[in-house]
């Protein structure tokens, strides 16, 4: 039979009230009847109800996680699942519970938009959406429900964790450069998203930087799937690019797969650099050369900021701080750009 409220009081010899009061951590208990109660709710072995408790504290100790895709794209993509594991560590350490929710579709988006900003269970949530045109930010902001986004965001008041996507763009265009290519073009992500412009715009810095030229029909865009890299690289090889930078580790594998089916070479004839080293980039051959964004910490970090902002919300600070932390990433060379060219093109 479970332990009631009474029995705890009664055990310990106090007032149903003052159990109240310690398992809701109020201030206003002396030390040793905290430790009398604590001492019985351990000794009949009291469960505190989480939905009595939520309402007594104002807490629930849930958060929500979005991911705007479809389920398929979830548990394929292997971006998500990394950033998944690192966000439900940064729960599971601090006693909070992740509710997943994912957008299959714009049918249903404004349904999904209501049901989380007006859930009244969830204290906070992570956008794990690099969009720059998500309609769930402003419904948020209305309704004072704390957030953070992963990937940045041009709304000052946004707080988010991004990755140094600029950079890493730029270094790993001056890696082919520095292998000796000239004619180099990329597969960039979609032009609505963080990552897709910054990525980008750090590939045509460096391009300019050196004087290399950038046609239009050197940019194929990609949706960071196999599929939509496999068919932007069949798009580039009609312009005989000797190296492609791809805005995605997926895309890459994709760009290898089509450069493979028109029977040419990696390295030989075309080298390749993805984004994101994720572990199937490690299976293709020739393994895949690539920028490593720390996906598990993003999905950590968003989390613990995420635990910031509730905090500053219920502190009762009239302008809480906006936090923003950008990563550092790193080139990781591997086999998929060989050792260099012997000439020029």
């Amino acid at each position: 039979m479970s332990q009631t409220l009474d029995d705890v009081a009664k055990t310990a010899g106090v007032s149903r009230s003052t159990v109240s009061r310690v398992i809701n951590a109020h201030p206003n208990v002396s030390a040793d009847t905290r430790s009398r109660v604590e001492h019985a709710i351990e000794k009949c072995g009291y469960r505190p109800n989480a939905v009595a408790r939520s309402l007594a504290t104002n807490r629930t100790n849930i958060i929500g996680i979005v991911v705007p895709e479809s389920v398929t794209k979830l548990f394929t993509d292997p971006y998500f699942p990394l950033m998944l594991r690192g966000a439900t560590e940064a729960c599971n350490r601090n006693g909070y519970h992740l509710i997943l929710s994912l957008f299959t579709g714009s049918i249903d988006s404004d349904v999904m938009h209501d049901r989380i900003a007006r859930s009244g269970y969830i204290e906070g949530v992570v956008l794990a959406n690099s969009s720059l045109d998500e309609m769930l930010v402003p419904s948020l902001f209305k309704e004072g429900i704390p957030f953070v986004n992963i990937g940045r965001h041009p709304d000052d008041r946004v707080n988010y964790i991004d990755v140094d996507n600029l950079g890493g763009a730029r270094m790993a265009t001056e890696h082919l450069i520095r292998m000796g290519h000239t004619r180099i073009a990329t597969i960039a992500g979609p032009n609505n998203m963080a990552p897709g412009q910054d990525r980008l715009e750090g590939f045509l810095e460096v391009m300019r930087a050196h004087r290399l030229p950038v046609s239009k029909e050197m940019i194929a865009e990609g949706d960071y799937t196999e599929a939509g890299g496999r068919a932007a690289m069949m798009q580039l090889l009609n312009v005989r690019p000797t190296a492609v930078f791809a805005s995605s580790d997926t895309m890459a594998i994709g760009a290898i797969k089509a450069i493979r089916a028109a029977n040419l070479a990696i390295p030989d004839d075309i080298s390749v650099i993805g984004f994101d080293d994720i572990p199937s980039g490690l299976t293709i051959d020739p393994e895949l050369t690539t920028v490593r964004q720390p996906i598990e910490q993003i999905g950590r970090l968003a989390v613990e900021t995420l635990f910031n902002v509730i905090s500053d919300s219920t502190s009762g600070k009239r302008e809480a701080s906006v936090h923003r932390l950008v990563l550092p990433t790193e080139l990781v060379i591997r086999k998929s750009c060989g050792h260099g060219m012997s000439r020029k093109d």
